[in-house]
């Protein structure tokens, strides 16, 4: 069910009252204390690859939007978190998905990127497939008699749901999907942000020359703005105050407009709240989803999906813009075109510039160096808690003693 514009509206007013409250109070949402973490925890090539198999071969991945399936026969691919990935939309409308692998001799079976199929045939020998995975032809499939078609008469399932507007996949075969238990309640959450309704209008790639979580990093705190965005976000957001909210591995956090003043002095009647959602939701590994603009006034979600690569510090940010209840007309569309380069620009040229320097860095420091979340980067913190917990890893001891005698 659809979220109504009142109850997002509800919900936009409670965390719009925080706001108002830590811009009288000079105040924000805070973590207890600061942490320490490891350098190494971006930088070690052997934490690398236990991260790629746990936290994105056997955790569940969104892998789209329900939109972006629309029709029974749509399909898409998706090889970002390492397996290859088919997913398509049965005649029953129910989403399948499975290694896209054809089970004669491994060839990859579609090729394109995504479209509308009711079968597929693998370009190698010919085999071909159903779009819900059955095997329903192969060239001289007499000569494969008694045991050659054992087992091979169908695609690789892998476990995946349909929820919220989204698609989950859960990469590697074998494997069960428990989406209650990995949502954790984020999925009223993401009810609330009406994703069913969303039109794709423009996507693209971000590389950048640094380790995934570097990148993902800056997404998570407005610390950064006054120094990093002086021209681009700063003028617009303060820097100072965040409202932090968690479910299970999952956050959000909001930041405060600078024209957000004005609400000390006027009704909430007036504060002009759109009935829209907004703020960052930091999905559990490496998604943002990101409602809102870099412009005031402005409403869309963008979803970034931050994707490590082969290397340590090599990362590929799939940025994607949809239209919020879909595009309206052709000026529309330009408008969240230009929303989506605005964004872009501000990620790549600053953002990313800095993570790069930042993780190239890291590479240089001694065996033991340690970097440091401020209290008000407790998204920062929750995050590398939950990939160290979910590696079975310790947290970086922290400093108590030092940080009692600053206090």
């Amino acid at each position: 069910m659809v979220a109504t514009d009142a109850q997002v509206l509800t919900e936009r007013l409670k965390v719009a009252r925080r706001i108002a409250a830590h811009i009288r109070d000079g105040s924000s949402d805070l973590a207890p204390e600061p942490m320490v973490n490891l350098a190494s925890t971006y930088t070690d090539p052997d934490r690398h690859r236990r991260e790629r198999d746990v936290l994105f071969a056997r955790t569940p991945q969104l892998v789209c939007l329900s939109s972006e399936l629309k029709e029974p026969g749509a399909y898409l691919t998706f090889d970002e978190a390492g397996p290859p990935v088919l997913v398509t939309r049965g005649k029953d409308g129910a989403v399948h998905a499975f290694l896209n692998v054809c089970s004669h001799r491994g060839a990859r079976l579609v090729r394109e990127d995504c479209g509308k199929a009711n079968r597929f045939t693998c370009w190698f020998h010919g085999w071909t497939f159903a779009n819900d995975g059955r095997l329903i032809a192969a060239p001289e499939a007499e000569r494969f008699s008694g045991a050659g078609l054992v087992d091979r008469d169908h695609l690789r399932a892998l476990a995946c749901e349909e929820r919220h507007g989204m698609v989950f996949v859960m990469p590697t075969p074998g494997l069960t999907l428990d989406l209650d238990a990995y949502l954790s309640g984020f999925g009223e959450v993401l009810e609330g942000m009406r994703l069913q309704t969303c039109e794709r209008v423009k996507a693209g790639v971000l590389p950048v020359q640094a380790n995934w979580k570097y990148a993902l990093d800056t997404y998570g705190e407005c610390y950064h703005f006054a120094a990093l965005h002086k021209a681009t976000l700063s003028p617009y957001f303060r820097n100072d105050i965040t409202v932090h909210d968690q479910w299970g591995r999952h956050q959000r956090v909001n930041f405060a407009q600078r024209d957000f003043d004005r609400w000390l002095s006027t009704p909430e009647s007036e504060w002009g709240l759109p009935a829209e959602p907004g703020g960052i939701h930091l999905m559990y590994p490496n998604v943002v989803l990101f409602a809102g603009s870099v412009s005031p006034g402005k409403s869309y979600l963008t979803i970034f999906r931050h994707y490590p690569g082969e290397a340590v510090g090599e990362t590929r940010t799939y940025k994607t813009i949809y239209a919020l209840g879909g595009v309206r007309d052709e000026a529309h569309r330009k408008e969240v075109e230009d929303a989506f380069d605005a964004t872009a620009y501000v990620v790549v040229n600053e953002d990313y510039v800095t993570a790069a320097e930042g993780w190239r860095n890291l590479t240089y420091l001694p065996k033991g160096a340690t970097v440091v979340y401020g209290r008000q980067e407790m998204a920062l913190q929750q995050m590398h808690r939950n990939f160290a917990e979910a590696l079975g890893e310790p947290i970086c001891p922290q400093p108590q003693a030092h940080l009692q005698a600053a206090e």
